[in-house]
């Protein structure tokens, strides 16, 4: 992973991880399909952009993806977000629709959520890669590992933290950590804001207003939202 250093604050979380044969796997693998001439988003020294732009002791939300998108120019290494200029995915339009029904903020023209990114939310999809065009297509080829090791890593920390679980994927990853349930934490599961499933429970679950509660309950400070 030499285009994507580690940053600093998770290097002892993913030391071990990163040693382990599945990961060497990985990167045999990434090496390989991009040598096969195949193209993979988000491309190299933008994969780890999430655990870049919110260090592990600044966490205070995550918001699990499951992976990146897999269209030209959308994957920007953060779960749901996008860079400014690409059209902003229905799922962050629902997602956008939920916050203005809980928050009253209006929906942005964009889909850049890098301003929740460095105010400590955790964008972390499941894996962090894909191949273009095709959903899922590195699913269980050992990002996994890696993304477990940091998600555990926020949940055994002592300070509170909010998980917002959209959609069966990032509640069975959740159920996968340890610490994850412990009372001190703040668990917020709905459906996924796809337009496949937003309307069985996604609209009308207030994430945004429950979570920022339980952050100012516990003394950590609330997020600002806008965009």
């Amino acid at each position: 992973m030499a285009d994507d250093p580690i940053p600093p604050s998770w290097q002892p979380v993913l030391e071990d991880v990163l040693a382990s044969d599945r990961a060497r796997q990985l990167g045999g693998f990434l090496s390989a399909e991009e040598a096969a001439g195949k193209t993979i988003y988000p491309p190299r020294g933008m994969r780890l952009k999430a655990l870049e732009l919110t260090p592990l002791d600044r966490v205070k939300v995550v918001i699990l993806g499951q992976d990146p998108y897999h269209g030209p120019g959308q994957a920007m290494g953060l779960s749901f977000s996008v860079p400014p200029g690409v059209k902003v995915p229905p799922s962050l339009v629902n997602i956008y629709k939920e916050r203005e029904a809980d928050l009253g903020l209006p929906r942005p023209a964009h889909g850049d959520l890098s301003p929740w990114a460095r105010q400590g939310v955790l964008l972390l999809n499941n894996a962090l890669t894909v191949e273009a065009g095709l959903a899922g297509s590195h699913a269980k080829r050992g990002w996994e590992a890696i993304t477990d090791a940091c998600v555990a890593a926020v949940a055994a920390r002592s300070d509170p933290s909010v998980f917002i679980l959209w959609g069966g994927h990032a509640q069975a990853k959740a159920g996968r950590i340890e610490h994850l349930r412990d009372p001190r934490h703040c668990v917020i599961e709905s459906p996924h804001p796809s337009p496949l499933s937003a309307r069985r429970g996604f609209f009308g679950s207030r994430p945004f207003s429950r979570a920022n509660a339980f952050l100012e309950r516990t003394g950590r400070g609330a997020i600002d939202w806008s965009l």
